[in-house]
């Protein structure tokens, strides 16, 4: 065969493959929005096609004799009919394995229960898909479940709010009309009552703002390296006249020269809060203790107070925004906290990339705090 023979032959197959080709797309522009049966079919027949076309052409011009063109149009036929067989049931089960892939998306719902993608049959893209749809589902119930929890949150903070600045107000009003009306003996104890109760609603709104700033993430920390036990001895100091009077210990121990990057004013905010929940709930003659040491590259700082433990389901809910003890839990009918400090604990530590958690102590002596933090 002459290079001018190859050169024609192979110009022929092209011509006639370009042809199909171009064939084929325009049918798969019209067929583009039917069923993807009709897709693969188009791609058993298109090769083909050209194929046939192209050698019916070069047999047409090498002057091949009728029979062999028969025989050569009958292999080619068979052929044709065959790869579309083969392509109609490929595409009839893909087109099945993708309706049940669609039956799962038209059932996707946070609420119903988890399909265990493994066994979508199909091919690996559609098992993928399936598997990627039922971990978007878990995420979905997740978030759910969050949402709800905080929805729950927000009503018990409202009618927290609601209950526990308008206990105060009543007072101090009560109070207010009595100097007013110039009924009290001891006006210097009346105004010492008003006093610590604007305080202490005062404190309630500073709690409540640091909360919505941690809960709307724009809570700005500037962490710098602090001596932990700088901050444990300041926060010792501070809780110390409030336990001597509930006849309460308070012990601090922490690992020399231990420095931890953090944002001061946050860490103090957290031990005031973990080390004031601790005296509120320990019996008299307990003790609440802090300890801080480096572990495992981070820096752990643990609070144990001796409330007896906690039942795993208040456990659970202990970070929650205004949740409270049980009032047996809180000894000698002391007032019970608004439930805003163990949840801005919860913020400022995550704020700093940490973590916090709390356990049951052995034999049922109290709780214990611990924070995690970055070395």
């Amino acid at each position: 065969m002459t290079f001018a023979d190859a050169a024609a032959i192979v110009a022929v197959a092209a011509a006639c493959a370009i042809l199909a080709g171009a064939l084929g797309l325009a049918v798969g522009r019209l067929v583009r929005r039917r069923s993807i049966r009709w897709q693969l079919a188009l791609v058993a027949v298109v090769p083909v096609a050209g194929a046939s076309l192209g050698a019916t052409a070069i047999a047409r011009l090498m002057f091949i004799s009728a029979h062999d063109l028969l025989v050569m149009s009958v292999v080619t036929s068979v052929a044709a009919v065959g790869a579309i067989g083969i392509a109609l049931i490929v595409a009839a089960a893909i087109a099945r394995w993708s309706e049940e892939v669609r039956a799962q998306v038209r059932v996707f719902d946070a609420t119903t229960p988890e399909q265990a993608g493994g066994g979508t049959p199909g091919t690996a893209e559609l098992r993928s898909l399936a598997d990627e749809l039922d971990r978007t589902r878990d995420r979905l119930r997740q978030a759910h479940a969050r949402e709800r929890r905080l929805e729950e949150a927000r009503r018990e903070l409202v009618s927290w709010v609601s209950h526990d600045l308008r206990t105060p107000l009543a007072g101090i009003r009560a109070m207010t009309e009595a100097l007013e009306d110039d009924l009290t003996t001891d006006p210097g104890r009346y105004h010492r009552q008003i006093r610590a109760e604007v305080d202490r609603m005062s404190g309630m709104v500073d709690d409540l703002f640091e909360l919505a700033r941690i809960q709307a993430g724009v809570l700005v920390i500037a962490p710098e390296p602090v001596l932990l036990a700088d901050l444990v001895s300041e926060a010792i100091a501070a809780i110390t006249p409030v336990a001597e009077a509930r006849g309460v210990r308070v012990e601090g121990a922490v690992d020399e020269g231990l420095e931890v990057s953090a944002d001061p004013a946050g860490i103090a905010r957290v031990l005031d809060n973990l080390l004031a929940n601790a005296v509120r709930h320990t019996r008299t003659g307990g003790a609440v203790e802090v300890h801080g040491r480096l572990a495992g590259g981070h820096v752990e700082i643990a609070v144990s107070d001796g409330c007896g433990g906690l039942p795993p389901d208040d456990i659970a809910r202990v970070f929650d925004v205004a949740w409270q003890a049980a009032p047996a839990r809180t000894p000698d009918g002391q007032a019970r906290g608004g439930g805003l400090g163990l949840a801005i604990v919860k913020g400022i530590v995550e704020a700093h990339d940490g973590h916090v958690t709390v356990e049951n102590r052995p034999r049922d002596v109290g709780c214990r705090f611990l924070v995690t933090l970055p070395g």
